[in-house]
């Protein structure tokens, strides 16, 4: 049996008839570019997160540059970000004028809000959390470092759609987040597609104009912007696939139990918490990724028997990557952050996965686990 880490193919397949029949209405309207269906769109995602104000843009990269831009920095303002996350996270920031600086990441590879602390300076202007793999970071200490030292909170929250913590989405808790639609996604298009999510109404209408070229709604332009909107196709497709995302949740939060149940017999693995909405936390498992002793061996282990699995971001996090070096700050090791990509991996978790598939993993793992256990 072959389990890939990824099936990009299962995504049409899975609701090939309603797709090809939304490909058919908006074609023959030919209604490609801000239509009634992206207006749908944003609106059902407001309804779903409860934040006041959605945007579809290009994708989760440039949700983050035209937030940044509504905004404004300067070349020596300083944002603070986790050394675990992806380098758009970094890169975004570079693209808006600023300078990311990196912190360490807390026992759950999340941004560590004690290194936060260590790493702010007079330069620090703002705090970007990533909310990782369906999860949200520690917020609460996160928000109270912002506010005490009158700093700006943006989130990448591009993989935190469904996550919650005490009851807040993710990309809810400051000035704007963003999402990611890449395919891969909690849902994904066809291609590439994000959005800002944000409470606050000024920065709205500035993202909104921003996004077009800097138009307002009659199509004058107002100020400098960009291309960066959301396809009406795209934005139709994700509708249908937003009607089915509690569905989707639930079958991701089932398969990252049936990964902990089997991996918990051995202590050579590290677990990611399985927040089921008590206190207001909730994970939504947008990736199931662990930390395990001898990763190598492990994920060579899993090739052998054609279970395909991902070291995330190549195994580098951002202070490694060429070109990012002056992210990493003076005042800190990254102990954490070090350990963690020496032995960190995700396991497959898609909405392709079966029940037999499944199976298959307990018992591949189970070998594992009887074999390299001590």
């Amino acid at each position: 049996m072959k389990i890939p880490f990824f099936d990009y193919q299962n995504i049409y397949k899975r609701f090939k008839p309603e797709f090809n029949a939304i490909f058919e209405d908006v074609c023959s309207r030919g209604a490609y570019i801000l239509q009634r269906d992206l207006d749908e769109f944003e609106i059902h995602l407001q309804e779903y997160t409860g934040i006041k104000h959605v945007l579809g843009v290009n994708d989760g990269t440039n949700a983050m540059i035209v937030g940044m831009n509504c905004i404004g920095f300067k070349e020596t303002d300083e944002v603070i970000i986790s050394a675990h996350t992806y380098v758009a996270t970094a890169a975004a920031i570079k693209l808006a004028g600023a300078k990311p600086i990196c912190a360490d990441i807390d026992d759950h590879g999340m941004l560590s809000a004690d290194s936060v602390k260590d790493v702010l300076t007079q330069n620090t202007k703002a705090i970007m959390p990533t909310q990782l793999n369906g999860r949200c970071c520690d917020m609460k200490k996160i928000i109270q470092i912002a506010e005490d030292n009158n700093l700006v909170l943006m989130e990448d929250s591009a993989q935190g759609l469904g996550a919650k913590h005490n009851e807040i989405h993710a990309g809810g808790f400051g000035k704007f987040g963003t999402l990611s639609f890449y395919p891969a996604k909690l849902i994904g298009c066809f291609g590439d597609g994000g959005a800002i999510l944000t409470n606050d109404s000024d920065l709205f209408e500035k993202a909104k104009m921003y996004r077009d070229h800097g138009r307002d709604e009659s199509g004058i332009v107002q100020g400098l912007g960009t291309n960066s909107r959301l396809d009406n196709l795209q934005a139709a497709f994700l509708a249908l696939r937003l009607k089915h995302f509690e569905e989707d949740i639930s079958r991701r939060r089932q398969i990252a139990q049936f990964y902990s149940e089997i991996l918990s017999k051995s202590n050579i693995f590290k677990l990611p918490e399985i927040q089921d909405g008590t206190n207001g936390n909730f994970n939504t498992f947008q990736n199931y990724e662990i930390e395990v002793k001898d990763r190598d061996n492990f994920k060579n282990f899993l090739s052998d028997h054609n279970i395909g699995s991902l070291i995330q971001w190549g195994g580098y996090s951002i202070i490694d990557i060429q070109g990012f070096e002056d992210t990493k700050s003076d005042n800190i090791h990254y102990d954490r952050t070090n350990k963690f990509f020496e032995e960190c991996i995700m396991l497959p978790m898609h909405m392709g996965i079966t029940d037999d598939q499944l199976n298959y993993m307990e018992k591949i793992l189970t070998k594992y686990i009887n074999e390299y256990t001590n």
